[in-house]
C-alpha cells in the first residue's frame, strides 16, 4: 500500500481551491493536513465552502513559515500573482514540492513578466526554469520537478491543440488568432460589480482585448515547439455561464497541407494521453464540464484552418491539470483524483 501524500493548500478560500479539495479527497493516495487563508477568524473550512460540510474536518490558518511546512510534503499554491512568488521559495527551502497556480513562473523571463503584469517578480531568479505545467507536452520535466508552473486556463485551451501541429510543421504561426469564451468562474470569487448576475446575465461581452496577460503565455511555450516566432492574437469574452472554456483558433495550414492530415496528427500525438480527446465532433462546454478532458476537433473554410477546443477552467484550466501535475512528480498513475 502506498504511504498517503501530506498535502497544504495555500489560499484555499477561492473557486478553484474548492475544486481541488473535491478532487484531493477522491485521491487514494493523499491526506489534507492543512489549508490557509487571511481570515483573523480562522473559520472551519465548511463555512468558507458549505458544499464540503462533513467532508474533512479543518480550520483554515494563517501561513507561518515555522509551523506550516510540519506534516506536509507538497503544496498547491493559489495565490495571486506576485503573492505566490513572495511564499514559494520559502516553501522550497523547506523541502517541499509546489504547484504553483499563479502565472508567476509560466513566463521565460523577468522582464516579460514585469511588463505584462506591472510588478516586480518576488524570485526572479527561478524565472525560466520552471516546469510548465502542461503533462501531455512537458511530462519528463515535470516528474523531476520540485516546483511547477501550473497553466493558465486560456493557454491550455490554445497550447494543447496548435503544439503538435507546429511541432510538426503543419501550420504556419502567423497569422494566429484565438477567439476565446468562458464563463463567470474564471473571475475568481472576489466580489466585482461587472460579474454580478444583473451586468453579465443575457450579455456577452469581449474583455482584455490585446492587453489580456496569458497571450505572452501563450506565445512563449508555443514558440517552443515552432521553427519561427508566434504572435498570437488573443481575445477572451465573458459569456453568461458558470464554467467552461470554448476556443475558436484561426490560421493557415502550410503548403500542401490537408485538414485531414492534421486530425491524423493530432490523433497520432494523444492516442495514448488519457485526458485529450480528438473528436470529430464540434466540442462544446457541456461536453467538459467537470472533468479533466480537453476536446478538439479540426475544420476548413476558405483556405482557414479553424481548431475548436473546450475544457472546463477550474478543472483542465487550473486544479486538474494541478492534480495531473501531483501524480506526475510523485510518480502515481496520472489518473487518480480525476476519472
Amino acid at each position: 500500500m502506498t504511504d498517503k501524500i501530506n498535502v497544504g493548500i495555500v489560499g484555499a478560500t477561492g473557486y478553484t481551491a474548492l475544486e481541488l479539495i473535491k478532487l484531493l479527497l477522491r485521491h487514494p493516495n493523499v491526506q489534507i493536513t492543512r489549508i490557509t487563508s487571511r481570515d483573523e477568524s480562522h473559520p472551519h473550512l465548511s463555512d468558507v465552502h458549505t458544499s464540503l460540510r462533513d467532508r474533512l474536518d479543518l480550520r483554515f490558518e494563517h501561513l507561518e513559515m515555522d509551523r506550516f511546512p510540519e506534516g506536509v510534503d507538497c503544496v498547491f499554491c493559489c495565490l495571486p500573482h506576485a503573492a505566490s512568488a513572495a511564499v514559494v521559495g520559502q516553501l522550497l527551502d523547506a523541502n517541499l514540492k509546489v504547484i504553483d497556480f499563479s502565472a508567476d513562473y509560466r513566463l521565460n523571463d523577468v522582464a516579460s513578466f514585469e511588463t505584462w503584469y506591472g510588478v516586480e517578480h518576488p524570485d526572479a531568479a527561478r524565472i525560466g526554469s520552471v516546469a510548465y505545467g502542461i503533462p501531455e507536452l512537458f511530462r519528463e520535466q515535470i516528474k523531476t520537478s520540485k516546483l511547477v508552473a501550473n497553466p493558465g486556463c486560456f493557454p491550455s485551451s490554445a497550447i494543447l491543440p496548435l503544439a503538435p501541429l507546429f511541432k510538426n510543421g503543419l501550420v504556419q504561426s502567423s497569422p494566429l488568432i484565438v477567439d476565446s469564451k468562458t464563463g463567470v468562474s474564471g473571475a475568481g470569487r472576489k466580489a466585482n460589480l461587472k460579474f454580478h448576475f444583473p451586468e453579465c446575465n443575457e450579455s456577452i461581452t469581449a474583455y482584455g482585448v490585446g492587453t489580456h496577460r496569458h497571450m505572452p503565455e501563450i506565445d512563449q511555450i508555443l514558440n517552443r515547439f515552432c521553427g519561427s516566432e508566434t504572435e498570437a492574437v488573443f481575445t477572451p469574452h465573458l459569456v453568461p455561464m458558470d464554467r467552461g472554456i470554448l476556443s475558436t483558433i484561426y490560421l493557415q495550414r502550410c503548403d500542401g497541407i490537408e485538414e485531414d492530415q492534421l486530425m491524423d496528427c493530432l490523433n497520432e500525438y494523444y492516442r495514448h494521453e488519457p485526458f485529450v480527446r480528438v473528436t470529430s465532433q464540434i466540442p462544446s462546454t457541456k461536453d467538459v464540464s467537470g472533468t479533466n478532458f480537453c476536446d478538439i476537433t479540426v475544420r476548413s473554410c476558405r483556405g482557414t484552418t479553424i481548431i475548436v477546443s473546450a475544457l472546463d477552467n477550474m478543472i483542465k484550466g487550473a486544479s486538474g491539470a494541478a492534480v495531473q501535475n501531483f501524480n506526475v512528480m510523485h510518480g502515481f498513475e496520472e489518473t487518480l483524483g480525476l476519472l
